[in-house]
């Protein structure tokens, strides 16, 4: 009876575990956490001088650095003489006056599409008597200039705008209907015409020292797909593949043989170059453990969850010789008092044994960071995305969703603005050219 109910307990122990698991102590998503248990956020406690209002006040607290609407370059200058004076007489001398202040008033003007009529002629040819019929000039064939286009695919693509959506904008904002099919056959030319910028993202993300692999499920006509991503600090580059296999990480990397930053999927625990694990895998598991109510399970997960922090810390300020001779001691003998448990602690613990190697990559390599939170950023939006709306109907689809994601995520990390490439590429593409590829390999 009394093993009986240590075996109760310990089930009771590790359901009740279960039912608390989260975003923030386990490998759930963020989206999977329920509304109604989010946990509160901590505040730290200040001394407070008399009189002051108790905790923090809203807004921006000291030394945060401000963030000021930026002076655009002006469109129209007015120059404002005062008008009044409190002596209740006004006589201004003329060199005294000068500039004292700048306020900036930013409005749009009124939107009109620019809408040209290509009247087609046609005429018989007095050599031959055949009726010859004018073309419409390659460059407009399609309907939608370069800039509309760009809008259009700009909604459609970086901001995951359903196609209802944007024909809802076309019409109130910018005043001209467009039907869904007119939209889809916008994003299929731009999806055409930015594929070189593509494949060029996919060529410097294989050229780079250090990149982060990730992936998540992705949906074709309701079929389970898996979205690729592989990304640094420059490059973001997606692959949307049938399976979550070798064959499809092979496919993404190439032949690329740099550092891999990853989880512990065993496609990437088997890569045969040097390796990051991402701790912070590692250090949401070991919080988990730290909120259990078996002491021993509680214990090793407090202690553990210390020590990855303090390995994490040193990315921005590597230790001395005796902090790491120190840490590694502890971090070793930690891990041999609990790899035999026979409980969730132990299961930890062997599970950081088998990556010792791959845990302070790090410290050791410049661009190597220890997590993976990169190219788990990148999936982010794209997550949000399938969502809304529950992934793609069609391959062709699916090369919009890479190649758009790839743009987007690119030009975020150098903080660039989408729209003007895009309008460069689609101009290039309705003139049969090459889009601009020289920022996509400039080091920043």
């Amino acid at each position: 009876m009394q093993q009986r109910l240590d075996l109760l307990e310990k089930r009771t122990e590790k359901l009740e575990a279960q039912t608390k698991k989260n975003s923030q102590n386990s490998s759930k998503p963020p989206s999977s956490d329920s509304p109604f248990n989010k946990p509160k956020k901590k505040t730290k406690k200040r001394k407070r001088k008399r009189g002051a209002q108790k905790g923090r006040k809203r807004g921006a607290q000291k030394g945060h650095k401000g963030h000021q609407q930026q002076m655009l370059e002006p469109t129209k200058i007015e120059n404002i003489i005062p008008e009044g004076c409190d002596c209740g007489r006004l006589v201004i001398d003329p060199d005294s006056i000068k500039p004292f202040y700048t306020h900036q008033h930013i409005e749009l003007p009124e939107i009109k599409v620019d809408v040209t009529h290509y009247i087609l002629n046609q005429g018989k040819c007095k050599c031959c008597g055949k009726t010859v019929k004018a073309k419409v000039p390659s460059e407009f064939s399609s309907g939608y200039g370069p800039r509309l286009s760009a809008v259009i695919a700009e909604l459609s693509g970086s901001h995951g705008a359903s196609r209802e959506t944007v024909q809802d904008f076309c019409h109130s904002v910018l005043g001209f209907p467009i039907s869904t099919g007119g939209i889809q056959r916008v994003i299929d030319r731009t999806s055409q015409a930015i594929e070189p910028i593509y494949n060029e993202i996919g060529d410097q993300a294989r050229k780079a020292k250090v990149n982060g692999v990730d992936e998540t499920s992705w949906f074709q006509s309701g079929k389970l797909q898996w979205l690729w991503t592989m990304a640094n600090n420059v490059v973001a580059f997606f692959m949307i593949h049938p399976n979550r296999s070798k064959e499809a990480f092979l496919q993404l990397i190439d032949d690329w043989k740099g550092i891999l930053i990853s989880d512990d999927y065993g496609v990437y625990v088997n890569w045969v170059n040097k390796r990051q694990r991402c701790l912070a895998h590692f250090i949401r598991k070991a919080k988990g453990l730290a909120e259990r109510e078996n002491e021993s399970i509680k214990a090793f997960g407090e202690n553990i969850l210390k020590e990855l922090r303090l390995l994490c810390h040193w990315a921005k300020k590597p230790p001395d010789q005796k902090q790491w001779a120190n840490f590694y001691s502890r971090f070793l003998l930690l891990l041999m008092l609990y790899e035999g448990a026979d409980n969730d602690a132990g299961q930890l613990a062997r599970s950081i044994g088998k990556e010792l190697e791959s845990l302070w990559v790090f410290l050791d390599e410049n661009g190597v960071e220890p997590t993976n939170n990169r190219s788990e950023r990148a999936l982010r939006f794209a997550v949000l995305w399938r969502k809304r709306s529950n992934g793609t109907q069609s391959d062709k689809g699916n090369r919009w969703v890479e190649r758009i994601l790839s743009l987007k995520q690119t030009c975020r990390m150098r903080a660039l603005p989408v729209f003007p490439i895009l309008v460069n590429a689609i101009d290039a593409y309705f003139k049969d050219q090459t889009p601009n590829l020289q920022w996509v390999a400039a080091n920043y």
